[in-house]
């Protein structure tokens, strides 16, 4: 017999060493003795417990962290003992079951973790036992099929078998075995097929670990019934399918959720989610697609934040702060992410090149610094949104090449530079906006290529020069060029063109023509006509603008009249010579209406 503390006399001269590998109690000591712990120590402890079978009053024995090991030669001897609880966990190799188990029928508390077992699971144990509440026999290198006792134990509420040979698949009847079950671990072994509706149904149930077997199928809607589940741990399995929205509306008590390493897919928390208490969190190994957004989540996200096999990431409108550091380095099979409105600095990290798959990028509202030019890679890009940010620096021209961008927003950024013409051979965009920045030069003559655009807005720059044609876009439906230094004509008012209004050039002061009250005739801004434009005029034959022909005509007429009437002032010849000719013109109008009003009221 070996120990690691020294017993003390009074107590040494009560165990007898019997073959220098158990302890024998003496005959008639310590009979009246109901509990006994030896735990934490390197005690040899026989599977039979045969030192321990003449005390008949023991009813709580506890050999935890000692050595257990298999009889040679046990006498066929019965004990006296009807235990309740027994503890023999800890290390070793047991052998068969003993057949003191068989005879004990009080038994409450069983655990023999990590003891090597022969033999298929104990379903009899449980049966002989019917106020047994507790089994743990984890390790113990049981095989076969998992087989349960045919009758109900109200009483049995937690079974822990995790990391033994059992295969087959789940029982359905284990509901009808165990109503009153609480914690059930069947995790590390080789069980099959598919998890059993019947555990929605177990509504005690708080603990339930199904992780690292072999399980198919997807995981039932009946788990929405479990409210009063707090740990779920399904991974690594071959689940399918979504987690059904039932168990994430009603998991106000979960606060651990597992479910890596399956082909799950789909949204995980819809907008009706109740998962107040969740703090653990793993979905990685899977497709999901996430939404967060609308949440007051708040603070920094640290790194791997999220699984690497996650397509889909929504965390707008949220608290967000700090840098994106290495938050999803690894996400490459990402292909949305949306982390608009919240309040992130620095700026966008040059990783953001690496998810080669990423279809939607929606930042705004949140950085500062350039555009990386590592944006350029992602072949599959189709929106992006910059928009409300603080970027400087060009417009990188390189993002021309991604033909299968439909929508570019870029507005309300301090970008600078000329716009590139490599943007008109965005052949599929349908919205671009580029304003509220601080963009110089011409628009691009190549813009008249965006045969798909729905959405041109350029407002609110320092552009210059002409518009070009653009009549062409025939699907344009929102288009603004206003508050800019652009200059010449406004487009002709045709097409889509001829629905666009003044706010769509105001607040550029040498821009004429329709829709604008400004003509481009007028002399105030002729001197400011292209020599294109006086081509124009020379081959149309000149031109004569109406408004300033009637003000000449009135400024003449008035100067005629005042020289009328002065030249009669100072001549009295004259003066008399004028008002005869006026009252014989008067008396020739009243006869000739005379003459002729008979004809005006004739009827017919």
């Amino acid at each position: 017999m070996s120990s690691k503390f020294n017993i003390p006399s009074t107590v040494r001269s009560i165990f007898q060493p019997l073959h220098r590998k158990y302890l024998l109690i003496s005959p008639g000591t310590l009979t009246s003795m109901h509990t006994l712990d030896l735990s934490w120590n390197l005690f040899q402890m026989p599977i039979s417990l045969l030192p321990f079978f003449n005390l008949s009053k023991l009813k709580h024995l506890d050999c935890y962290e000692n050595e257990i090991y298999a009889d040679i030669d046990v006498p066929t001897l019965t004990p006296k003992f009807q235990l309740r609880t027994l503890d023999l966990s800890g290390q070793g190799d047991g052998g068969v079951f003993p057949k003191f188990f068989y005879y004990q029928h009080k038994l409450e508390y069983v655990d023999m973790s990590n003891i090597k077992m022969k033999g298929e699971f104990p379903h009899w144990l449980i049966r002989n036992n019917t106020k047994l509440y507790t089994l743990h026999l984890p390790n113990c290198s049981l095989p076969g099929p998992l087989q349960l006792p045919i009758h109900s134990h109200v009483y049995f509420s937690d079974l822990d078998i995790s990391d033994n040979y059992f295969n087959g698949s789940i029982p359905t009847e284990i509901r009808v075995c165990f109503p009153s079950l609480n914690s059930l671990d069947l995790s590390g072994n080789g069980l099959t097929g598919g998890i059993p509706s019947s555990f929605g149904k177990m509504s005690q149930l708080t603990e339930l670990d199904l992780s690292g077997n072999g399980l198919t199928g997807g995981i039932p809607s009946s788990f929405g019934k479990m409210s009063q589940l707090t740990e779920l741990d399904l991974s690594n399995n071959h689940l399918s399918g979504i987690i059904p929205q039932d168990l994430i509306v009603g998991c106000s008590s979960l606060y651990e959720l597992i479910l890596s390493n399956n082909s799950l897919h789909g949204q995980i928390f819809p907008k009706q989610a109740n998962c107040k208490e969740l703090i653990r969190l793993f979905l990685d190994g899977n497709q999901f697609t996430e939404d967060l957004s609308k949440n007051n989540f708040f603070g920094n996200l640290p790194s791997g934040f999220v699984p690497p096999m996650i397509n889909e990431v929504y965390l707008s409108k949220n608290w967000l702060q700090g840098p994106l550091t290495n938050a999803f380095y690894g996400c490459s099979e990402l292909t949305t992410l949306d982390l608009s409105h919240n309040y992130f600095t620095k700026r966008i990290p040059e990783w953001i090149g690496n998810f080669s798959e990423l279809t939607y990028l929606l930042l705004a509202y949140n950085l500062e610094g350039e555009i990386p030019i590592q944006l350029c890679n992602l072949i599959q890009l189709s929106l992006v949104d910059l928009s409300n940010n603080n970027l400087s620096g060009p417009v990188p021209p390189c993002i021309s090449l991604r033909s299968l961008i439909s929508g570019l927003d870029l507005s309300c950024n301090n970008l600078s530079g000329k716009i590139p013409a490599e943007i008109g051979n965005l052949s599929k965009i349908q919205v671009l906006n580029l304003s509220h920045s601080k963009l110089t030069g011409l628009i691009p003559q190549s813009f008249s290529n965006l045969k798909q655009i729905e959405s041109l807005d350029l407002s609110y720059n320092n552009l210059n020069g002409k518009i070009p044609q653009l009549t062409q876009l025939y699907f344009l439906a929102v288009f603004s060029v206003a508050h800019n230094n652009l200059s010449g004509r406004t487009p002709e008012m045709v097409a889509q063109f001829a629905t666009f209004e003044n706010s769509s050039y105001e607040g550029n002061p040498l821009l004429c023509g329709p829709p604008l009250s400004k003509s481009c005739f007028s002399s105030s801004i002729m001197p400011r006509f292209s020599e294109e434009d006086k081509k124009y005029h020379k081959k149309d034959g000149g031109f004569v603008d109406i408004d300033a022909f009637g003000v000449s005509f009135l400024i003449s007429y008035a100067i005629v009249l005042l020289t009328i009437a002065a030249v009669l002032y100072i001549n009295p010849y004259w003066r008399r010579a004028w008002f005869y000719m006026i009252e014989l013109s008067l008396t020739n109008l009243y006869y000739f209406l005379v003459d002729n009003i008979p004809f005006v009221f004739r009827c017919y």
